[in-house]
């Protein structure tokens, strides 16, 4: 399933924040977007999900314009898992993992059938949450809580997942994890995901894409080795750098302006 963005502007009221932004996620792939802070990057998330209006152009899935989407149907579609998370929950990681079934359930009856407790399970054992699905949300550690909401929005049971920032409040050996998982996850489920990652280096090593914004406009899209060089960097974050080839891929360092 493809996501395509043509000519694609969005913003809050008249404030035009993504301006006429172009290109298509393909099946089964990872795009990261990545640029300063301002550049509208949780906009255009917040803007492909109809949080705020399109202003111009339009957002395609499955060849129809998302506009055509009611909110329910476009929740059995994609599932957003945004940077600000509750992890102060007083429920257990289980019916965290249920509240994915919400899309094709009725407000008045949140009956759970076999199917949905199947999916449940899968996203679980995807997960590794097996031991941890009795606790409380509130009773985890950061690393945990972020596994716990990425399985309710597995269950969700989407073809496309976009994810905020989702690394940014955790230490680097569960940002490490996390990204791992969401690699597996794109293998096991054949999901296409975009993620808004502040740490660019990250964004390198993991995902198949790289999107740079500055602005509202797109910069530039493409593998992270055709993506991430020097001048890029600049327009886009407005700094020098020294980008070196390692083992786990192409790393750049930026370097104060002297």
């Amino acid at each position: 399933m493809e996501l395509i963005l043509k000519d694609f502007s969005t913003g809050y009221s008249k404030n035009k924040v993504i301006n006429k932004i172009n290109f298509k996620l393909k099946h089964n792939e990872w795009i990261g977007i990545i640029g300063a802070n301002g550049s509208g990057k949780s906009t255009l998330l917040k803007g492909v999900l109809k949080f705020i209006p399109r202003l111009y152009g339009d957002v395609y899935f499955e060849d129809i314009p998302i506009k055509n989407y009611s909110r329910n149907q476009l929740s059995r579609k994609i599932a957003y898992l945004p940077q600000k998370l509750n992890n102060n929950l007083n429920i257990s990681v289980k019916d965290l993992i249920s509240l994915g079934r919400s899309p094709y359930k009725n407000f008045w009856n949140f009956d759970l059938n076999q199917k949905d407790l199947k999916i449940i399970d899968e996203a679980i054992q995807i997960m590794n949450l097996d031991e941890l699905k009795n606790k409380l949300i509130n009773e985890l550690s950061g690393g945990q809580s972020q596994r716990a909401f990425l399985a309710m929005t597995i269950a969700q049971n989407t073809n496309i997942l976009l994810l905020d920032e989702p690394t940014t409040f955790l230490d680097i050996n569960y940002q490490i994890k996390f990204l791992e998982s969401l690699k597996n996850l794109i293998q096991i489920k054949k999901l296409s995901i975009i993620t808004v990652l502040h740490d660019i280096n990250l964004a390198a090593r993991f995902c198949d894409r790289i999107a740079i914004l500055k602005d509202g406009k797109l910069i530039d899209i493409n593998t992270p080795e055709k993506v991430l060089n020097k001048k890029n960097f600049m327009k886009g974050f407005e700094i020098d750098s020294h980008i070196i080839d390692t083992p786990v891929g192409i790393q750049i360092f930026p370097v104060s302006k002297t």
